[in-house]
């Protein structure tokens, strides 16, 4: 009996892995850039070719601080799925970070449901095959 719940977690984790690794990565660029503008980031489009060469000085789809003025500004330089600059001030970049943990906690929530739906599955019932080996 414990042989098989360790069985089905590992094929619920090793799902789930596969799963999450199919995302490309434009697929997660346009998951972060989803939850910039949800935090109060500004979207910038490129538009001229001074912009584009500044733009790639910064590290694609990263985050960075600058300094403008006396304040820090939040800088998220995204050439490939946009082609534009994400720009925040320091309370977009706490609404950022609260909503990129608020979406941590609901993936594993997810996850804990597919373990627990997997666990609950009745494997005897169907027989001897590759799984109880």
């Amino acid at each position: 009996m414990m042989k098989l719940r360790w069985t089905t977690i590992l094929l619920a984790l090793s799902a789930s892995i596969l799963i999450a690794g199919c995302s490309t990565p434009v697929e997660r660029a346009n998951e972060k850039n989803d939850l910039l503008a949800a935090a109060g980031f500004h979207i910038v489009p490129v538009t001229t070719d001074q912009q584009r060469l500044q733009l790639e000085t910064l590290p694609a789809n990263r985050v960075v601080q600058k300094v403008k003025d006396g304040k820090v500004i939040f800088l998220y330089a995204d050439p490939y799925s946009c082609g534009c600059l994400y720009i925040g001030d320091e309370n977009a970049w706490d609404n950022y970070k609260r909503e990129q943990i608020q979406q941590r906690v609901l993936n594993q929530e997810s996850m804990n449901a597919q373990m627990n739906e997997n666990a609950a599955w009745n494997w005897n019932m169907w027989g001897p095959g590759w799984w109880a080996y």
